[in-house]
């Protein structure tokens, strides 16, 4: 017990309030300071009952300003909408306490006019992981994520799936020579390929992204860590698609997941101080901060965050294109998706500003692609544009536990006979990404039948992910 950590909610009892008082107070223990537990909660008690006898303390003077001045800071900030909308939540059993209160502060924001909430949803920073907000005329990075642009390609071959097993060591060969994972690797000068989204303008005319040029070209055609990964695996319909005229059958489909890598996350972490700075808001709501899309800051985070999808999206392409040449095979069609974005968008007749992250665009006719994990089935989908979810879905299957929770409870033997079971050869990725860490995909998928229509499924067979255990850059 006296090596437990001291939390929140250890404060919140003591009486410390829900305010940037209580963040101050969790930097401070962060440190500890060569104090016990018990000590350091004695001493917390302590400065909250008379703040200024520690003034001037070396460890908790700052602590005391923070308290004295808090009447201060709450009227300076911009106060939350106590009445807010009510907003959908699908598949409410499945997702975890943490998501919906994250949830329930994004639709107090003052700009916010509409949300929901997706069958994978899970906690985050600012909106949860599978939320949707609808916002007026603001754009919220912590909206749109770290990741900016993260999306899901498929190719579908004409191919069939005989061919998978058949050519088992020729397609392995083929998905090593053509990409590159982990955290902050990318390409040699001499291994760069030329792409038109290295050509754009704001690459001069923009400060931030004219000094992220190098690194956005070293890594384009690369897909990071974490969760993102390469597949080959089978593509099943059940009947003809007339949309994209593949007759009923199994082929050969190259699946990717990854997004603006190195490039994104700097703009989103430089762009989420910046509103910050510029919105305060409540200590609870401080990662929702927001830019007006009428100021100059706006307009640049808008433009830039742009960018970096078009560069996610060049990512995949790169992919797909040097797979597509090696395999030597003809392309039936191609279908892509993002999240972790914000979309210009109608909602009930009113132009708003709509925030999925971690959801899938699903507007009447519109195509995504909704993955499991690495031994279960993804699913190829048409969206219906149901307007309670502001036409999104899911975009997975969405975590069950935590990387650390899977590292530590998950067994490498489970995992290695599920593979098996399942036909998979696994290259790279960790127990972190194990399928049992996540939620049951049929489970998810039957949560939003009104949301999308099942086109094709998608059984992965090689998969390649990260192997260094990095996370998403």
């Amino acid at each position: 017990m006296e090596n437990k950590r001291i939390n929140g909610n250890d404060l919140i009892a003591l009486g410390y309030k829900e305010n940037h008082t209580l963040g101050v107070a969790l930097k401070i223990n962060s440190k500890r300071h060569g104090f016990t537990r018990a000590d350091m909660l004695a001493r917390f008690k302590s400065v909250l009952e008379d703040p200024t006898d520690y003034i001037e303390d070396a460890v908790f003077g700052i602590l005391a300003h923070a308290i004295l001045g808090q009447e201060a800071v709450d009227k300076s900030l911009i106060a939350l909408n106590e009445t807010p909308a009510d907003y959908v939540t699908y598949g409410s059993s499945e997702i975890e306490t943490g998501a919906k209160v994250q949830m329930n502060i994004a639709m107090k924001l003052p700009v916010a006019i509409a949300g929901a909430l997706m069958p994978d949803a899970h906690q985050g920073y600012g909106l949860p992981i599978g939320g949707v907000l609808a916002t007026n005329n603001a754009v919220i990075p912590y909206g749109v994520g770290v990741d900016i642009g993260c999306r899901m390609a498929l190719s579908i071959f004409d191919l069939p799936a005989s061919f998978l097993e058949s050519h088992l060591s020729t397609l392995k060969d083929i998905i090593m020579r053509n990409t590159k994972f982990g955290a902050g690797n990318g390409y040699l000068r001499h291994e760069r390929v030329d792409h038109e989204v290295m050509d754009s303008n704001l690459f001069a005319e923009h400060n931030l992204l004219s000094s992220l040029k190098d690194k956005a070209w070293t890594q384009l055609g690369s897909s990071g860590g974490g969760n993102h990964f390469v597949e080959f695996g089978i593509v099943e319909f059940e009947k003809k698609d007339e949309a994209l005229n593949i007759e009923s059958g199994s082929y050969l489909g190259l699946l990717t997941h990854s997004g603006s890598r190195g490039f994104g996350a700097t703009i989103a972490a430089h762009y989420t101080k910046l509103a910050k700075s510029l919105c305060k808001l409540p200590y609870q709501a401080e990662n929702l901060a927001y830019l007006d899309l009428n100021t100059h800051e706006g307009q640049e985070y808008w433009l830039a965050m742009s960018l970096a999808g078009d560069y996610a999206s060049a990512c995949h392409e790169v992919i797909h294109d040097k797979i597509e040449a090696a395999l030597g095979a003809t392309l039936l069609a191609k279908v892509e998706n993002h999240h972790n974005f914000a979309w210009k968008e109608t909602w009930n007749g009113q132009d708003v500003i709509v925030h999925r992250k971690g959801a899938t665009p699903a507007a009447e006719g519109v195509m995504g692609i909704i993955p499991g994990s690495m031994a279960t089935p993804g699913f190829l989908v048409r969206g219906k544009g149901a307007l309670n979810s502001i036409q999104s879905a899911s975009h997975g299957a969405g975590r069950l536990m935590s990387r650390t929770q899977a590292v530590k409870t998950l067994s490498s033997n489970d995992l290695n006979k599920m593979l098996k079971d399942q036909g998979v050869m696994l290259i790279g990725a960790g127990m972190d990404e194990a399928p049992m860490a996540y939620k049951d995909i049929h489970t998810v998928m039957a949560s939003q039948k009104d949301l999308v229509d099942i086109v094709a499924k998608f059984s992965p067979k090689i998969v390649r992910m990260a192997d260094d255990g990095s996370r998403e850059d």
